[in-house]
């Protein structure tokens, strides 16, 4: 399998799982008096973009594959796509998930039939125990980001993106803003919209895609970052496929603060009544910050809704 990615590639997903996604609304809104557009895949199935990467890759199977299931690992959304996916199309599914992630991510992935294998994201590697338990049962592992078919399919939230300005008589987009955890949606946009500027939102510590751009070369999050409400953006390296397509679109990254995500969940909830996460508000706290300001034409990714129902009404009263 090759490790390239082309646009074409996102273009061909794109109608390959046309129907078997949301095709998630993009509404209009303000921020410090500059129009700009809210991509809503918190409302994607699943709560999350994870679905648009996962049936990608899953719809390519062979039939002897299919049998033989998949595993993924996850701290949730990317668990519920893969779950979600599986389940439609047949596929035994098992998830490694971290023992500390939201309980609404794992109840609902467990509730679309996947077993669930829990693991310590602090002293385990998750991708070892994947690699194990696939050598054992004879399947595949799907990654969350470090595969082109993950890549394209989520690219395909930015063909939406074009077509829905469009649909509209509106103007491209000039930037996007999106979340950044391991990259893959926001290595799929750069793909899918190349006119647009790329800017990328990460928790502070956690900005390893932001300081590996910096650095040209992959930087892993430190063992000692720190605790982050964005539980979907704690990816500890950023893979090769990845950096490279956002390197090569000349992506700039930010880093948001706790303090900055929280008012994002707030504000989404406050003037659209959109349930967000704190991964999946990164982009909009870059906005809100100023550290990615508001202009002309910009869309803001909000890229995960699955947030724990307690937190989310300490977060926005």
């Amino acid at each position: 399998m090759s490790t390239i990615v082309t646009r074409e590639d996102v273009v061909t997903a794109a109608a390959r799982i046309d129907e078997e996604v949301e095709h998630t609304p993009l509404i209009a809104s303000h921020i410090d008096g500059v129009r700009i557009w809210l991509k809503c895949e918190c409302l994607q199935t699943g709560g999350a973009f994870k679905l648009r990467g996962a049936t990608n890759r899953l719809m390519q199977l062979t039939p002897g594959e299919r049998k033989a299931g998949v595993v993924a690992f996850s701290s949730g959304n990317h668990a519920q796509g893969v779950a979600i996916a599986a389940k439609r199309l047949g596929i035994p599914a098992t998830i490694v998930m971290p023992a500390d992630a939201p309980a609404i991510k794992i109840d609902n992935t467990r509730s679309q039939g996947a077993e669930i294998v829990f693991y310590d994201r602090r002293t385990e590697s998750r991708e070892e125990i994947s690699a194990r338990l696939a050598a054992e049962k004879g399947a595949v592992v799907v990654p969350s980001f470090d595969d082109p078919d993950i890549v394209a399919g989520q690219g395909t939230a930015g063909i939406e993106i074009l077509k829905q300005l469009e649909e509209l008589d509106e103007a491209l987009p000039s930037a996007i803003v999106i979340p950044v955890g391991g990259g893959g949606l926001a290595s799929g946009i750069a793909l899918a919209c190349p006119d647009a500027e790329i800017i990328g939102a990460e928790p502070e510590g956690w900005d390893d895609m932001r300081r590996s751009l910096q650095a040209g070369e992959i930087v892993p999050v430190a063992k000692d970052a720190p605790p982050t409400l964005c539980d979907a953006l704690q990816t500890p390296r950023v893979s090769p496929i990845t950096f490279g397509i956002l390197r090569d679109r000349n992506a700039h990254v930010v880093a948001v603060s706790e303090g900055e995500v929280a008012d994002a969940v707030q504000w989404a909830w406050q003037h659209h009544e959109l349930v967000v996460e704190p991964g999946g508000g990164a982009a909009l706290a870059a906005v809100l910050s100023g550290r990615a300001p508001a202009r002309e034409g910009m869309v803001i990714v909000l890229s995960g809704g699955n947030i724990d129902p307690a937190l989310h009404e300490r977060l926005v009263n």
